[in-house]
C-alpha cells in the first residue's frame, strides 16, 4: 500500500503531500505522516522552508469518518496542529477544494496560508454537536477577532476565499489553479527575505480590545440562550472567551475539556446518527445478494407534466441542475402561468443579488414549454405533478403512455396515490416509479422514492441518481396510502385534532411543537402545504373510514369556508397582504368551541409536555407499523423522512432515534394509558410491543 503521506525536496523546498483520496481525510495514516515529515524537513540542512499540499480534488476536508465513535488514536490532530505550528522552519499550506474541520485547523497551524480563488473554509463541526477540537476555537480568534469566529463557527457554513482573505485567515489568493507550484514561490520569497514566522498562537490580533471582544461574546451567548438552546453552540462561545483569556497551551487544554463533554450530549449522539442516516438512505437498496450493482439509465431531457407549484418548483430543481426541461399544460393559459411560475424563482433570486440576468438566460435556454403532448417523445424521463385526483392522473398517464419513447421512465409526484393502480392503467408497469417531492420542490431536500410492485430495478436505480444530480436526500418507500411520510403525518395529525377537540388551541399545539424544536407547528405547516390537500384525502377515504374511528369535523368546516392556507390568505391562520407568517384567528377558536359543542365534549386544557408526549407516541407508533410492513427499509430511513420533509428537529436524531432515547418503554406506556379512553386509535403496533419485550431499540433493524 503506498503511503498516504509523502516528502519530497524540491530546491530548498520541503514538499509534503497528502494523498488519501477521496476528500484526503485526516486519518491516523495521514496525521502520523505530517508529524513524521515535519520533523524530517526540520532535521534536513537542505530544507528552508515548507510547503503542505494535497493531491486530487481538494486540501484535506476534515476527519476520517471511518474513525468516528472509535478510540482516538495517536498522534491527536491537536498535538499535529501544535506540531506543524511549532516547526521552526516556516510551513506554507497550499489550500484548495474544500477546506473543512480538521483541514482547517491544519492550515490555521500553519504559519502562513495560500488559496485559490475557488476554495472555501469552514467549520462543520457543530452539525455534529461537537466544535472544532484541534485548535481552531483557540487560533481563529486570535486571527479575526470574536464575531467572525463565532459567525463561522456556530453556523457551520463555509465562507469564500475571498472572505478569508478580508478577514486575515489566509495570506493570499494566487491566481491560476497551480496552487502547489505557487506557494513553493511563495516559500522561496519567504525564505529570500527572511521573512519571520507568524504563530498563530502568538498572534493578539482581535484580543487588543478586551471590552469589544468580551461584549461580542457576552452578545452571542445571550442570543443563544433565547434562540438556540443547543450544548455546542454555547461551548463554543465558552471557547473563543478563553482564547481571549488565556495562553493557547491552556486554551487547547479547555478545548478539549469542552468538547469531551460535547460528545457526551445526546445531541451529538444524534447528530451523528442522522450524519450516517443521509449516506445510508441515499444507497439505492440491493435487489439480492451477490447481484451486481444496477446501473441507472441516463436522464438528460426531462419532461414535467403540470405548471403549478410543485410542476413548477420540480422545474427549477431539474434546470438548475443542468438539466433539459420540457414543461407540458393542458392549455396556453395554464402554460403562462407555469412559465411564470418558474420564472419568478430566478426573478427573486436576481432581486435579491444571488444571480444576475445573464445566469438566468443560460439557465433558461434549457427550458421549453408547451403544450403538446407529443413533444414528450424524445425524453429521457417524465414527472407527472397534475392535480391530486386518481382519474386525473390515469388520463395524463394514459396519454403519456401513448407518445413516450419505449425505456423512458414515468414518474408521478403523488403524495397519497396508490401507484400500483396508476401503472396498471398503462403498457409499462416496469418503467413505472413514484417521486415524491416535497414542497416547495426547488427548496425542500426530501426525496421520497416510491417504488411499486412491478419497477424494474433499473428504474429505481434511475430515481436515486437523479436525487443525486439533483441535490435530494432520498428515501426509498414502499407503495400505502401516503407512503412514509404522509401515512404517519395522517396518525399524528389525527392525535392533534383529537387534542384540539378536548380543549388545546391548535395555536398551543403549534406553540408546544415549535418548543420541541420543530421550526413551525402543525397548522402553520397544513397551511403551507394547503387545507385542500388533506380535505381531498379525508373525502377519498370517507366510504372506506372505520365507523369505530373518531371522527372531528374541525379541519372540514375550515375548508368549507374556503380556508386553505397561506394560498387563500387564510387557513388556521390569517396572512394578511401576502404575509409569509401568519396571526391567530378568533374564528377559527369559535369553530373549534363550535364543533366541541356539537360533540358533547367539556375542553380541558393541556400542557405542552401532555401535547408532546400524545403527539411523539402517535408518531412513533405508526412509524413501527411503518417498518414493520416494509414501506420503510430500517427506522433510519424514517428519521430522514421526517428531518428533511416534516422539519423534525435534527439535533433530536428523528422520530425513531428520539424514541431509542426516550426508551420505548414510556412510550408503549404512553399508548396503553391512552388506549383505555379510545382504544380503537391507541392500538399499540406489535413491534413496538416485541421490542419493549425483548429490551432492544429501533437503532436495531438498522
Amino acid at each position: 500500500m503506498s503511503e498516504v503521506v509523502t516528502f519530497t525536496v524540491q530546491e530548498n523546498i520541503g514538499i509534503i503531500s497528502i494523498d488519501n483520496p477521496p476528500i484526503n481525510a485526516l486519518g491516523v495514516g495521514v496525521r502520523q505522516g505530517l508529524v513524521k515529515y515535519i520533523d524530517a524537513a526540520n532535521a534536513n540542512k537542505n530544507v528552508a522552508a515548507i510547503v503542505i499540499c494535497a493531491q486530487d480534488r481538494t486540501f484535506p476536508a476534515g476527519a476520517d469518518i471511518k474513525e468516528f465513535g472509535q478510540p482516538p488514536l495517536a498522534p491527536h490532530l491537536s498535538d499535529v496542529c501544535s506540531h506543524v505550528e511549532n516547526s521552526a522552519k516556516p510551513v506554507i499550506a497550499a489550500l484548495f477544494g474544500t477546506v473543512l474541520g480538521g483541514g482547517f485547523e491544519l492550515a490555521l497551524g500553519a504559519h502562513f496560508r495560500l488559496s485559490t480563488a475557488t476554495a472555501k473554509f469552514g467549520f462543520p463541526e457543530v452539525l455534529l454537536g461537537i466544535l472544532p477540537g484541534a485548535g481552531g476555537t483557540q487560533r481563529m480568534p486570535r486571527i479575526t477577532g470574536a464575531l467572525p469566529a463565532l459567525k463561522l463557527m456556530i453556523s457551520g457554513a463555509p465562507i469564500k476565499a475571498s472572505q478569508a482573505l478580508e478577514l486575515g485567515i489566509i495570506d493570499k489568493i494566487i491566481e491560476g489553479s497551480d496552487i502547489k507550484a505557487e506557494a513553493i514561490k511563495f516559500a522561496q520569497q519567504i525564505v529570500a527575505e527572511k521573512t519571520s514566522i507568524k504563530r498563530t498562537g502568538q498572534r493578539l490580533d482581535g484580543l487588543a480590545d478586551a471590552d469589544i471582544y468580551a461584549a461580542q461574546i457576552a452578545a452571542t451567548r445571550a442570543k443563544l440562550a433565547k434562540t438556540n438552546k443547543l450544548f455546542a453552540p454555547l461551548a463554543i462561545v465558552d471557547c473563543v472567551e478563553a482564547a481571549a483569556k488565556i495562553p493557547l497551551k491552556q486554551g487547547l487544554e479547555f478545548e478539549r475539556d469542552r468538547i469531551i463533554a460535547c460528545m457526551r450530549t445526546t445531541e451529538h449522539a444524534a447528530l451523528v446518527h442522522v450524519f450516517f442516516a443521509e449516506r445510508k438512505s441515499a444507497k439505492m437498496p440491493p435487489t439480492e445478494k451477490g447481484d451486481a450493482p444496477v446501473k441507472p439509465r441516463t436522464v438528460n431531457v426531462l419532461g414535467i407534466v403540470g405548471g403549478g407549484t410543485m410542476g413548477a418548483g420540480i422545474t427549477v430543481s431539474a434546470l438548475n441542475a443542468g438539466l433539459k426541461v420540457i414543461m407540458v399544460e393542458r392549455d396556453q393559459d395554464s402554460l403562462n402561468r407555469g412559465i411564470q411560475n418558474v420564472e419568478k424563482v430566478y426573478l427573486r433570486n436576481i432581486a435579491k443579488g444571488r444571480m444576475d440576468a445573464a445566469k438566468m438566460a443560460a439557465i433558461m435556454a434549457n427550458y421549453t414549454p408547451s403544450t403538446n403532448y407529443a413533444d414528450l417523445s424524445a425524453v429521457d424521463m417524465v414527472i407527472e405533478a397534475v392535480f391530486e385526483q386518481m382519474d386525473v392522473k390515469k388520463a395524463v398517464f394514459k396519454q403519456l403512455d401513448k407518445v413516450l419513447k419505449k425505456d423512458a421512465v414515468l414518474a408521478t409526484n403523488t403524495s397519497y396515490l396508490d401507484i400500483d393502480e396508476l401503472a396498471a392503467a398503462t403498457s409499462r408497469a416496469g418503467n413505472i416509479i413514484g417521486l415524491h417531492f416535497f414542497s416547495p420542490a426547488n427548496i425542500m431536500r426530501l426525496l421520497e422514492i416510491v417504488v411499486p410492485a412491478k419497477a424494474s430495478a433499473e428504474v429505481v436505480a434511475t430515481g436515486f441518481a437523479l436525487a443525486k444530480r439533483l441535490g435530494k436526500v432520498a428515501v426509498r418507500a414502499g407503495v400505502c396510502d401516503g407512503f412514509i411520510g404522509n401515512r404517519i403525518l395522517s396518525v399524528y395529525a389525527k392525535s392533534a385534532v383529537y387534542m384540539m377537540e378536548d380543549g388545546a388551541s391548535p395555536y398551543e399545539i403549534d406553540r408546544a411543537i415549535r418548543d420541541f424544536g420543530y421550526p413551525i407547528g402543525l397548522y402553520q405547516m397544513s397551511d403551507l402545504a394547503g387545507g385542500d390537500i388533506g380535505w381531498d384525502t379525508r373525502k377519498r377515504l370517507a366510504d372506506s373510514r372505520d365507523p369505530r374511528q373518531r371522527y372531528v369535523h374541525i379541519d372540514d368546516r375550515i375548508c368549507e369556508n374556503g380556508w386553505f392556507g397561506q394560498k387563500t390568505g387564510r387557513g388556521y391562520y390569517i396572512y394578511e397582504n401576502g404575509a409569509r407568517i401568519g396571526t391567530e384567528d378568533p374564528e377559527i377558536l369559535a369553530i373549534v368551541d363550535k364543533q366541541r359543542k356539537i360533540a358533547g365534549i367539556t375542553p380541558r386544557n393541556f400542557t405542552q409536555d401532555e401535547i408532546m408526549e400524545r403527539y411523539m407516541a402517535a408518531m412513533v407508533n405508526e412509524a413501527a407499523n411503518v417498518l414493520s410492513e416494509g414501506i420503510a427499509l430500517r427506522p433510519s430511513d424514517i428519521d430522514v423522512t421526517f428531518i428533511y420533509g416534516y422539519g423534525f428537529p435534527r439535533h433530536k436524531g428523528g422520530p425513531m432515534k428520539y424514541a431509542d432515547t426516550l426508551g420505548l418503554d414510556k412510550i408503549l406506556a404512553t399508548i396503553e394509558r391512552l388506549s383505555q379512553d379510545d382504544p380503537y386509535f391507541w392500538q399499540a403496533a406489535p413491534l413496538l410491543k416485541k421490542l419493549v419485550a425483548e429490551g432492544k431499540k429501533f437503532d436495531s433493524l438498522n
